[in-house]
């Protein structure tokens, strides 16, 4: 599955939220860019957050996430 610029974008809007704290959302901002935008409404589409403009994980997303951010400390280059 080859990562595209969209996917891209999902991975790091999912890679921001807090997995400590279930009562931590995100909302995008009006400054936010169109992609941002675009990746948060598709997250939403996916049934991964609660609203088209951000919110909080859907029990889905939290799995999701759990699964994504221990992905990216595996392959994460020691510095």
């Amino acid at each position: 599955m080859p990562i595209t610029p969209e996917l891209n974008a999902e991975i790091r809007i999912l890679n921001l939220y807090n997995l400590d704290s279930v009562r931590e959302g995100l909302k995008a901002h009006k400054e936010a860019d169109e992609a941002t935008k675009a990746a948060i409404a598709r997250l939403h589409q996916k049934g991964l957050l609660t609203q088209p403009d951000g919110g909080y994980l859907t029990d889905l997303g939290v799995h999701c996430a759990e699964h994504l951010q221990m992905a990216l400390r595996i392959l994460e280059v020691p510095g």
